[in-house]
């Protein structure tokens, strides 16, 4: 397992209690000075405790190359330090000023096809410039220097969003950083052709100055797909290097100052290997920013549960997500009313200890003008900024009960996600473009929690095998260490849920051969020869398989062959003959060692996910589950440390009202309406409940 760091976290400003940290990104910078005492006496009324400065400051801080400008940040520190408001202070190295890339274009980052990135928006910068980290880590130095003894600044924000815009890159010097990374992980360049597979198409290579990116080979064409993994893991690697190196300089003249960085943890977001970033520093931080639509909540939470998971269930700190609608989307729909503190508490609920947005103070230019803020334009006599006041005195409440002392309570069911295994599953040349290992998780967490049960969503190197019941998604790479890991689970008594295009290859993207899944047939009882894609691109082919049991497979399917004696199938598919699909294993269930493995062969989304369930869970005995009453409302608890006090949240998952019943003492409802009797409360749309109990 990973080596983590030791969990520090921000501490509070000196003469005050431990909090729930509350506030977000501010940028005075971008506002004249005499603005700025309104600002911080609206942060007081809004109940603010913690900004982030200088993210994008650096131009500010140096405007030339041989010149310093700390005064404003200074000042402004003061005002919010006697305010009582902290601050998370950024090493400003999130881009370049002008003057660096006009003298140094070398540290700009090149695409496949060797274009530069020029200036003009943000993240213009190589992480493998030697010239860039010499100037970012001087800025970093400064900074440490200049603010070591503040008494206001209790975290360090290092960078910003790592990979956001210059997650890869083609450049000479990631070329040379590449082919180190190569050396280091392979030792000798035969081992590198054997894991890429470099016979094929002719591609061996005879020295590791033969090794380059994945540069642009002409449209339409395959690339290598163990060279691509292994510049994804390069990338992730190349980038967490750089962060190590500011976080390093920062830590040695401020040892007493824990460090972060913002993650950018989501469903659909694979930018680095966050789970493996997690053990780099102090306390985790997220950036999350809400799905529009009927997944919204559901998406959070399995966000939040996974950033729980990667920070092994210490608190983190939620660094931004909207008060409202954002800027980068074709359509950027608004949050409904309830959604800004129903968001919050959610995230709250899944093991956040702080909640931040972007940004204080919504901007008046620039391209994010339009991103709305905990101040928007209209000012405070609007519905947003009330909201903002509203959950500012909600997270009081909450903080002074105790919360900060509890963390999420372990589910029975943790559902894995694999970075790498997502990685591969980007690849251009697979069964069908359609499928991807990230939609998969989240399709579960939604079907189980449609059966009432809050999964935990874990990474595959936590101890997802410590749980009563596991789920493997997808989880397209499992190597011999994983694959053995999986068989002590079950054998030892655990109940495995596994599903088509899981453990189909091994660490190095080679298939596993003799059937498919070939990496834990024998545990899961079944042998696939085929995969049977599904689509709607071409008329006359197969578009989607009836099952059994009444639930309709889309996009793929196993062609399973063969069933082991210790295994019963619980669904075939319905499908005319000449499909040769008729009859064949859909869903089934095998008794391996002490324990249960069910396998799904083919993809049914969340509702089919959700009708196949129950009958699933009732047979592998799983604890928690609730078809009648689970699809409304979506439950978490976080559990006291060194006690038996618990705080329950609800959360409204539908449109329609929902009731649910009064556990405890009430400490925060919202868009509730708690009955008379004091026995039950009704929860409108996007309606919660906490209580303790």
């Amino acid at each position: 397992m990973t080596q983590h760091r030791p969990f520090r976290w921000p501490q509070p400003l000196q003469g005050n209690r431990q909090e729930i940290w509350y506030g977000g990104d501010y940028n005075p910078e971008q506002w004249p000075e005499d603005v700025w005492d309104e600002d911080v006496a609206l942060m007081r009324k809004a109940g603010v405790n913690l900004v982030s400065l200088g993210i994008f400051s650096w131009a500010k801080l140096q405007p030339a190359e041989d010149s310093w400008d700390f005064d404003w940040l200074d000042r402004i520190i003061a005002k919010l330090g006697a305010a009582g408001i902290a601050v998370d202070l950024a090493s400003a190295t999130a881009s370049p000023p002008m003057w660096l890339t006009q003298a140094h274009p070398e540290v700009l980052w090149r695409d496949e096809r060797g274009d530069v990135c020029w200036p003009g928006a943000r993240q213009h910068w190589r992480a493998t410039s030697p010239v860039f980290r010499k100037y970012a880590l001087a800025l970093c130095r400064a900074m440490a220097e200049h603010y070591r003894d503040n008494p206001y600044i209790v975290a360090w924000h290092v960078n910003n969003e790592y990979g956001c815009h210059n997650r890869f890159d083609y450049s000479d010097d990631a070329m040379r950083a590449f082919q180190e990374w190569c050396k280091d992980r392979y030792g000798d360049i035969e081992s590198v052709n054997a894991a890429w597979g470099t016979s094929f198409w002719s591609q061996q290579m005879g020295d590791f100055s033969q090794i380059l990116p994945p540069r642009f080979i002409g449209e339409g064409n395959f690339m290598n797909p163990g060279k691509l993994l292994d510049f994804k893991r390069f990338s992730s690697d190349a980038l967490k290097s750089f962060f190590r190196a500011e976080r390093d300089v920062l830590a040695r003249i401020t040892p007493d100052i824990p460090l972060t960085t913002n993650f950018m943890v989501s469903a659909g977001n694979s930018t680095l290997d966050y789970d493996d970033w997690g053990a780099e520093v102090d306390f985790v931080s997220n950036d999350h920013y809400f799905m529009p639509g009927e997944q919204h909540l559901d998406e959070l939470a399995y966000s939040s549960s996974l950033v729980d998971g990667i920070a092994r269930k210490r608190p983190w700190l939620l660094m931004e997500q909207s008060t409202g609608a954002v800027n980068w989307r074709n359509i950027n729909y608004r949050k409904e009313e309830g959604q800004l503190i129903r968001d919050s508490l959610a995230h709250l609920a899944m093991g956040a200890n702080a909640i931040c947005y972007f940004q204080w103070r919504q901007s008046r230019s620039g391209a994010e003008k339009f991103h709305t803020a905990m101040l928007p334009h209209a000012g405070e006599d609007s519905r947003t900024f009330r909201e903002v006041c509203e959950l500012g005195r909600d997270l009081k409440r909450l903080g002074e009960a105790g919360l900060t002392e509890s963390a999420v309570a372990k589910s029975s069911v943790a559902v894995v996600y694999d970075y790498e295994s997502e990685w591969a599953s980007e690849h251009t040349a697979t069964p069908t473009q359609e499928v991807r290992h990230w939609t998969e998780p989240l399709d579960w967490f939604r079907a189980l929690a449609d059966c009432g049960i809050t999964a935990d969503v874990v990474p595959i190197r936590a101890d997802w095998d410590s749980y009563e019941a596991v789920v493997l998604p997808s989880v397209y790479l499992l190597d011999e260490g994983q694959a053995r890991r999986v068989r002590k689970y079950v054998a030892a008594g655990g109940k495995l849920f596994a599903t088509y295009y899981t453990g189909i290859a091994d660490g190095d993207d080679h298939i596993w051969l003799d059937g498919y899944p070939g990496a834990i047939r024998d545990v899961l009882g079944i042998r696939s020869e085929d995969f049977a894609p599904l689509g709607t691109d071409t008329e006359g082919v197969l578009d989607h398989l009836d099952l059994s049991n009444g639930t309709v497979a889309h996009d793929l399917a196993d062609v399973i062959t063969s069933v082991a004696d210790t295994a019963k199938v619980l669904a075939t598919y319905e499908a005319e003959e000449w499909t040769a699909m008729s009859g064949v294993p859909a869903v089934t269930l095998n008794i391996y060692g002490k324990g249960r493995a069910a396998y799904v062969g083919c993809r049914l989304g969340r509702e089919g996910l959700a009708a196949t369930l129950p009958d699933l869970l009732a047979r592998m005995r799983v604890k928690g589950f609730d078809e009648a009453s689970g699809a409304s409302v979506l439950r978490v608890e976080r559990v006291r440390t060194g006690g038996q006090e618990r705080f329950v949240f609800l959360f409204n998952r539908t449109h329609r009202d929902v009731t649910v019943d009064i556990e405890g003492t009430v400490l925060v409802t919202s868009r509730a309406t708690v009955h008379d009797d004091g026995s039950a409360a009704t929860l409108k749309a996007n309606g919660l409940l906490v209580m303790k109990r």
